[in-house]
């Protein structure tokens, strides 16, 4: 592994309003990088002025370990799922999908996913159980009145195609939001929330900084979905969740609002969402 990845620069200094990192993995960012523990990226979110963060569940051991950590550490919070990527790979989806559902009645899992469609890592052959398996969290999500984070990529219609058939939750979560000014508006018509990652500051995402100009706050969140997909201003290193505020400070400077009056926002979505 190269240095570049293992190791993590200085995290950016904290602004007067906390920031909430509504997606990642930190499982995966300790595995990945091989040079760090889950305590010391909570402490170092904190250092940043991240005070709390969202641990997402993609399979049965992620979803268990997820909400463990949340059960054990007031700084976080779980979501349980099988990632849409997942359950096609799985010999008895049926079996998995009742043991997310034994985990989403625990008072620390605030969410059901990610859970989705993905046509961009799936083929044919897989997409009937993918769609099988997001109706399931849909119902599982709507029988405990947990939000629902949904993993969208390169199916925007069908995902609207299935909320629509199941009938959606009273909150829906579109997780690294990855559509266009069009659609963003769609989603926010609809009453959904978008998350931007790190994704909105790369240079080449003008329909992404679209998409987020015509997101109200109060429909926004922002993420790391770390370790994956840094900020552009780190972008030679894995993602933490500290990395968070480097995206909350783009997407304020770019809809032209203080990053304190865009937090103020996002803090509030988060509590009324999750119950912080």
């Amino acid at each position: 592994m190269s240095k570049g990845w293992a190791d993590f620069p200085p995290v950016p200094e904290p602004l007067a309003v906390p920031v909430v990192d509504s997606h990642t993995h930190l499982d995966v960012t300790v595995e990945e990088t091989g040079t760090t523990t889950v305590e010391a990226l909570l402490d170092q979110a904190v250092k940043a002025g991240v005070d709390r963060i969202l641990q997402v569940g993609v399979d049965v051991p992620s979803s268990r370990w997820s909400a463990d950590l949340a059960a054990r550490d007031d700084r976080v919070l779980a979501t349980v799922a099988l990632h849409p990527n997942e359950a096609p790979r799985l010999s008895d989806l049926d079996g998995a999908l009742r043991e997310i559902e034994a985990m989403a009645g625990e008072p620390r899992v605030r969410g059901i996913g990610e859970t989705g469609l993905d046509t961009y890592r799936t083929g044919e052959d897989g997409r009937a159980a993918q769609e099988a398996s997001f109706r399931a969290h849909i119902a599982i999500a709507k029988r405990y009145a947990k939000a629902l984070i949904i993993h969208d990529r390169d199916a925007h219609a069908d995902v609207l195609r299935v909320l629509d058939s199941e009938g959606a939750p009273d909150t829906v979560i579109l997780h690294c939001f990855s559509g266009d000014a069009e659609f963003a508006a769609e989603c926010v018509r609809r009453g959904y929330l978008l998350s931007f990652a790190g994704t909105v500051t790369f240079a080449n995402a003008r329909n992404l900084r679209a998409a987020a100009a015509v997101t109200p706050p109060e429909q926004m969140l922002v993420e790391t979905d770390a370790p994956y997909l840094t900020p552009q201003e780190v972008r030679k290193h894995r993602n933490q969740p500290a990395y968070v505020v480097h995206t909350a400070r783009f997407v304020a400077e770019r809809r032209g609002i203080s990053y304190e009056e865009l937090e103020a926002a996002v803090e509030a979505n988060a509590a009324r969402l999750f119950g912080w």
